[in-house]
């Protein structure tokens, strides 16, 4: 099992972010070929201090393999391409596998 996990900044505007990316983002996401899995949350809390992420978002693929290509995909490019819509602090991109 491999996971992707996105980590997003506070965004300028974090009501359009809530909506956008519940009624837009998380339904392309939905369409990454090989996902088995996925999640969100917008309440990051951090153990000390203020939290640097506003949200996270985690993929579950089968394996690293399965994640590139499902980046690589028409779906993928288009959850790309989305990003910009709602999360204007950006979005970190990490991967790892699970055990």
């Amino acid at each position: 099992m491999h996971r992707l996990t996105v980590l997003y900044p506070p965004p300028a505007d974090e009501a359009h972010f809530r909506e956008y990316y519940v009624r837009t983002h998380l339904p392309l996401a939905a369409k990454l070929p090989g996902l088995l899995q996925s999640q969100y949350s917008f309440d990051v809390a951090a153990l000390r201090g203020e939290s640097r992420y506003f949200a996270v978002f985690h993929a579950d693929f089968e394996s690293a393999e399965t994640m590139a290509a499902a980046l690589a995909s028409e779906a993928g490019q288009a959850v790309s391409a989305d990003v910009p819509n709602y999360a204007t602090g950006g979005a970190e991109l990490i991967h790892y596998p699970l055990s």
